[in-house]
């Protein structure tokens, strides 16, 4: 087998033309600056994105919240947990349906969503800050019609 030197550049082939991989490529960069920008160690984009949905949706189901965040159910159980264990979210039967678990944030969940609002608006700014209003608004549109093909 042929070794590659150290110093030898790396090529990536057709990789740079696959619209997947430039996306795989932009979600890394958004976490990265979303994990070292908004909430300290403890919080994720996803755990972010639990808490947002919650808090939009009070009483939400736990498949609900699955089917609007694109998780599965064991996925979304987990989250919960840690969730549930800082003390941000709280699992409570469904009235019309003791199958189901109705979701709310506490109020620790509600305070710290609002202190995290500034952090993420400025998370957003610093993804964009070198496109327009009409290209992110493009981009905007054409990340819709890319989601839409593969819902």
């Amino acid at each position: 087998m042929v070794q590659r030197a150290a110093n030898t550049p790396i090529r990536f082939g057709l990789l740079p033309e696959l619209i997947g991989y430039r996306l795989r490529l932009a979600q890394l960069a958004v976490f990265k600056d979303f994990c070292e920008h908004v909430g300290g160690a403890e919080m994720t984009p996803t755990l972010f994105g639990v808490l947002a949905l919650v808090e939009a949706n009070p009483g939400m189901t736990q498949a609900q919240l699955a089917e609007a965040i694109q998780l599965d159910r064991s996925s979304i159980v987990s989250i919960l947990d840690k969730l549930e264990a800082r003390g941000l979210v709280e699992r409570r039967r469904a009235p019309n349906n003791r199958r189901s678990n109705a979701l709310r944030l506490t109020a620790d969940g509600e305070a710290l969503v609002a202190e995290l609002l500034p952090e993420v608006h400025a998370h957003e700014q610093r993804l964009v800050r070198h496109l327009d209003a009409d290209e992110q608004k493009t981009l905007r549109a054409l990340l819709d019609k890319v989601i839409s093909v593969t819902s």
